[in-house]
């Protein structure tokens, strides 16, 4: 009797890491689409509050990413500016890095973070955190 063998997956790709991130993938699909179908500008949306502001009044450096991505699901970019100037130019970045961690570590990688690129984002995010909260801008 003969066994067959299994189908061994493309070189470098690991089955239980692609399941974990196609996973991943419909649950931000699904998020996004709840985003897009229900407004954050209306008070009265089920939406999560920011655990900062809600302590303490403050805008964290996310506060408005939702309405900011709202937004831009809509086509309305000038809107979108205003709700999270900062977030919305870095998103393209911060996707693009998104992307590249999980593809190496579908394939088996580890998933690191640059030390340099990271320390850059914080000064970035407790710049506008300032900006925001400070300056009132």
């Amino acid at each position: 009797m003969t066994m067959l063998a299994e189908p061994s997956a493309p070189a470098g790709l690991r089955p239980r890491r692609l399941v974990a991130a196609g996973s991943a993938l419909i649950l931000g699909a699904a998020a996004a689409a709840y985003v897009w179908a229900v407004d954050p500008h209306d008070r009265s949306a089920v939406l999560p509050r920011c655990p900062i502001h809600w302590a303490t009044g403050l805008q964290c450096p996310g506060c408005g990413g939702l309405r900011m991505a709202h937004d831009l699901m809509h086509g309305d970019v000038a809107e979108a500016f205003r709700d999270n100037a900062v977030l919305l130019m870095v998103a393209p970045l911060l996707l693009a890095l998104l992307g590249i961690w999980g593809l190496r570590w579908v394939r088996g990688g580890r998933a690191r973070l640059d030390p340099h690129m990271t320390g850059a984002l914080l000064v970035v995010a407790l710049g506008w955190f300032v900006l925001r909260n400070i300056v009132g801008w």
